[in-house]
């Protein structure tokens, strides 16, 4: 058997490629800006990155849909799409005129996430940029997240304006 010395380093078993160095990248971006200015601002800054991420995705579904606006049930379809093109396992729970409730079963920056619950402001700003622009109003709330440790996410889409009390829980996305 050979020796690690004399094994090519190509060969040699490191767990390395571009998907596992950028999700460490941007958990160990998101823990430094929690370290630094806090959960809150953290997420702030992740907040901005995922509105930008959100009008391109938006941009991408319209265009190849041919539409210049998404129904309500093609956003549904188009939030479960994208989270399943970057291995996320998101699925709907309920879906009404009223507010749509998605369950998850895999965080697309799998266990990278943990510890790190100012990542998760990608998905809102993502759910919330996409189903704003189509139906003009948006609030998403993280109920549940596997980033603070539970075994799935439960992400609720509110589709209409609520009581300034129930505005805490969640966040706000307007038509731009």
């Amino acid at each position: 058997m050979s020796s690690p010395a004399t094994i090519p380093l190509e060969d040699l078993d490191i767990p390395l490629e571009r998907d596992v160095f950028l999700r460490s990248l941007i958990r160990e971006l998101a823990g430094t800006l929690q370290d630094v200015v806090g959960l809150e601002e953290a997420a702030g800054f992740v907040s901005v990155v995922g509105q930008r991420i959100g009008d391109q995705i938006n941009l991408s579904y319209r265009e190849a849909m041919g539409t210049s606006v998404l129904s309500r049930s093609q956003v549904a379809q188009v939030l479960v799409d994208l989270k399943r093109r970057i291995k996320g396992d998101f699925f709907i729970i309920e879906e009404n005129d009223e507010r749509i409730v998605f369950g998850n079963r895999a965080c697309p920056f799998a266990e990278k996430v943990l510890g790190r619950p100012s990542m998760c402001m990608m998905t809102s700003n993502v759910f919330g940029v996409i189903t704003a622009e189509n139906t003009g109003y948006a609030r998403v709330e993280l109920q549940e997240t596997i980033a603070q440790g539970a075994p799935g996410c439960r992400v609720v889409v509110h589709l209409k304006p609520a009581d300034d009390a129930d505005i805490a829980d969640g966040r706000e996305y307007f038509a731009g």
